[in-house]
């Protein structure tokens, strides 16, 4: 590990991992040496969650039985969906995938029969479940059927949303989404994830530690503010106005630029395109133009691009999937790259604890309490 003083450890090499490169020259954004193009134009999530976990992609018989095992692990204990129902209405969702995989680790803890690739798919699995079981039951007292006939993690998560099989163009467009929001090396939930899995503590502990980081507003969270950005505004003009404005008075707009790439985001295009595609026909699609005149905006006046968070905003959006989702939904696709990491840091194991910069007071003479300003 390089001894660099950075804030937030910036360039500090944290450890080594062949499962992804960001922002390297000649590569970009890659998953175990595959293009993020190619998985988003060619792949399925389901291929990228085989691949990130078990380090190849699977064949037409692995992919099929892979499916097939996803689709078998979506129902929850009843004892999870006993806690589910006591969770309040106000309980943010990100808190709601939190206590879901915490208590469902009392129920199927992770041994020598559950070993952490299988722990892995059951989450990738029932995460929609246990998010959407809550969002219905709180909201109408609905006690929902975790299961679906949907194959794909995609379909299954709109069907329960929506009680209703999704067209083609929407559960393709969720599919890419969780394609790019499944990996992306270091940033501080893998990291912490990783952290948590070099203690040799089990993998829902450290799935859990993923999901409490990503719950911070600078690391998930951006899409989120970003559709409430893109709704404050009726028309394009609008939009230019206000934008104006928010710079002028030195207003966060969330959901451009990146801690990592410097001149592009390799996501963002793709999703952008998906958004533009969904948009077509909608009631709401003033969305669409209102987040290009945004995005053009912030290039010109603040030379920052647009990140994967900006465009997925209007996407799901454009699916009618409310906006307090968004973050979870991160959560639904990142645990397959968080899996993956705490796999390959017990591989190759040593405690993550780096040292300090101690900038605090020299040694201090004891004082009596009664000589205590």
């Amino acid at each position: 590990m390089t001894t660099k003083k950075q804030g937030g450890l910036a360039d500090v090499i944290a450890g080594q991992t062949s499962i992804s490169t960001v922002g390297k020259a000649g590569k970009g954004l890659t998953y175990r040496g595959y293009s993020i193009d190619d998985l988003a134009l060619h792949g399925s999530f389901e291929e990228t969650a085989f691949l990130l976990l078990y380090g190849a992609l699977p064949n037409d018989v692995q992919l099929k039985d892979y499916t097939k095992k996803l689709a078998s692990l979506r129902q929850l204990p009843a004892g999870v969906l006993n806690i589910l129902e006591q969770l309040p209405s106000s309980t943010h969702p990100m808190d709601v995938l939190r206590t879901g995989v915490s208590a469902l680790a009392a129920f199927e803890p992770e041994n020598e029969e559950r070993d952490a690739s299988h722990i892995a798919d059951r989450l990738i699995a029932c995460s929609a479940s246990i998010l959407l079981y809550w969002y219905h039951y709180q909201k109408s007292g609905r006690r929902i059927d975790t299961e679906t006939d949907q194959q794909s993690v995609a379909g299954h998560f709109l069907q329960l949303l929506h009680d209703q099989r999704p067209n083609e163009l929407h559960e393709k467009a969720f599919d890419v989404s969780l394609v790019l929001y499944a990996e992306h090396e270091f940033n501080a939930s893998t990291f912490a994830a990783r952290v948590t899995a070099s203690t040799l503590s089990d993998m829902y502990s450290a799935i859990t530690t993923g999901i409490g980081t990503l719950r911070g507003p600078l690391h998930g969270g951006a899409n989120e503010a970003a559709m409430e950005l893109i709704e404050q505004f009726g028309s394009v003009r609008e939009a230019e106005i206000g934008i104006r404005q928010m710079l002028k008075d030195k207003k966060l707009i969330m959901g451009f630029g990146h801690r990592v790439y410097s001149v592009s985001d390799p996501r963002s295009d793709i999703i952008k395109y998906w958004s533009n595609r969904l948009s077509a026909g909608t009631e709401n699609s003033i969305i669409y133009p209102i987040s290009e005149t945004i995005e053009k905006i912030m290039l010109q006046e603040k030379k920052l691009f647009a990140n994967l968070d900006f465009y997925s905003a209007s996407a799901y959006r454009f699916m009618g999937i409310p906006t307090s989702l968004f973050t979870p939904i991160f959560v639904i696709s990142r645990t397959s790259g968080w899996a993956s990491h705490i796999i390959e840091q017990r591989a190759n194991n040593r405690i993550i604890r780096p040292n300090a910069d101690y900038i605090g007071y020299d040694l201090l003479p004891w004082l009596p309490i009664e000589q205590r300003s």
